[in-house]
């Protein structure tokens, strides 16, 4: 097997400056000693270009009704446009772009003014006028355009990136709008009655959305994926949306009459408050004043401001040194062994039951080997057991540990138990905590 790679040059239909025929290309190819032939066969034929036709549109002649004659526009594989007379169907305007249209939006009148914008096969959007045979301005995407549409002075454009932006007449880029899904048709929603002009783009999700500007006023969920879509006057309906669909489906909807369309954006994000520009009020002479005197006294205030902050971190230290020693709140600083415990007290003496709640914080570590061991007076205080071990601690799970205090003064006087949980066969501990004893009042009474 032999593979041939070829590298597709321009021909030279598309570098000279008068395109060439069929004709001309194919005598071009053929060998010196059939050129003659070939002369003598076509010399008396006249020579024609033949093209495609790539996208159609119409233009009024010169009145704005609705029933007024308009004027065929046809866009053409050869990167022509031409304006067609709608009586004997000859050429008025002819009109060139850089590149092949796929895509066109005809305004204006043929006698008056008129524009027309053309999406072309390189990615570009060129802006025709009346009166000039090249585009007058030029609009370069980032990616190529599968819609096109205009509303009012600006250009909709629907990129294949999932993109929607608007553009001015003159190519300036005043919004940009991510979609959810890639782009499968456009259309205009007019309605002059109420003064009223969105831009409706069916999407590949069987959705089709509804746009004032970037603003998403409405959502229709459509069964399949619309392929083509025309809002406008059917019947006596004047609010009429027919979409057909990939399956082969024609839809029909009518816009209510007591419809109403809010402005508000439905798309999740940032309110539409927030791209409207603040009135910030002038400068008054207050303002002036406390400006200069920030200038002038730029020093002191950042020390002083230093200074408060300092303070500020010294009152936070000592609050949280304080709480460590009082074991306000006690839990354990270690990352391996996170645990949490808590004390109550219950009797009213001399004996008190003292009950110990400890619960591992960890994900999903098993704590173990753990004992807890409990200090104190004494001459005040006598325990049962003061030492003991803690079982395999479970993430999540509180576990209740007793033990009875006896008070063994007769004074009406209390102290503070400590309480430390401590590794086996370590002697730092990981968690202590410090237990106010009430007073007996058992003692005290008699």
């Amino acid at each position: 097997m032999v593979i041939i790679s070829a590298t597709l040059l321009p021909s030279p239909r598309d570098k000279a400056d008068v395109p060439l025929s069929v004709r001309s290309l194919r005598f071009l190819m053929l060998d010196p000693q059939d050129t003659e032939a070939f002369v003598n066969l076509h010399k008396a034929q006249p020579i024609r270009r033949q093209t495609v036709i790539t996208c159609i549109g119409t233009l009024k002649k010169n009145m704005a009704d609705e029933d007024a004659v308009s004027c065929l526009v046809i866009g053409t594989e050869s990167k022509d446009v031409y304006i067609l007379d709608p009586e004997a169907f000859t050429i008025l305007s002819k009109m060139s772009v850089p590149s092949a249209p796929t895509q066109m939006d005809v305004t204006g009148q043929f006698d008056v003014e008129f524009r027309i914008t053309v999406a072309c096969r390189n990615g570009n959007i060129y802006i025709l006028r009346r009166d000039s045979p090249k585009p007058k301005y030029c609009i370069e995407l980032s990616s190529h355009p599968v819609g096109l549409v205009r509303m009012g002075k600006s250009v909709v454009v629907g990129c294949a990136q999932e993109t929607l932006q608007g553009f001015t007449q003159k190519g300036k880029k005043l919004w940009t709008a991510c979609l959810p899904a890639p782009v499968t048709t456009m259309g205009v929603m007019d309605l002059p009655t109420r003064g009223f002009q969105a831009v409706l783009v069916g999407l590949a999700n069987c959705e089709v959305h509804l746009y004032r500007d970037k603003n998403l006023i409405s959502t229709i969920k459509t069964p399949d994926v619309v392929t083509s879509i025309c809002f406008g006057r059917y019947g006596r309906e004047d609010g009429t949306l027919i979409m057909t669909t990939k399956g082969g489906g024609l839809i029909v909807k009518i816009l209510k009459r007591t419809a109403v369309f809010d402005d508000r954006d439905s798309a999740p994000g940032p309110p539409l408050a927030q791209s409207i520009r603040l009135n910030i009020p002038k400068k008054t002479k207050l303002y002036v004043d406390q400006t200069m005197r920030e200038r002038e006294n730029a020093v002191a205030m950042h020390r002083a401001f230093q200074m408060d902050l300092s303070r500020l971190r010294l009152a936070a230290a000592r609050a949280y040194v304080k709480a460590l020693e009082s074991s306000l709140t006690p839990m354990s600083s270690s990352l391996s062994e996170p645990l949490k415990m808590n004390a109550v007290v219950q009797g009213l003496g001399p004996s008190f039951k003292l009950t110990l709640n400890i619960q591992n914080t960890a994900a999903c570590r098993p704590v173990m080997h753990l004992a807890i061991s409990f200090l104190y007076d004494e001459s005040l205080y006598s325990m049962r057991t003061a030492f003991f071990k803690i079982p395999l601690l479970v993430p999540g799970l509180n576990y209740p540990i007793d033990t009875f205090v006896e008070c063994l003064s007769d004074k009406g006087i209390s102290d503070i138990i400590k309480v430390f949980v401590l590794r086996e066969g370590k002697s730092a501990p990981l968690l202590t905590a410090h237990i106010n004893m009430p007073v007996s009042e058992g003692l005290a009474l008699n």
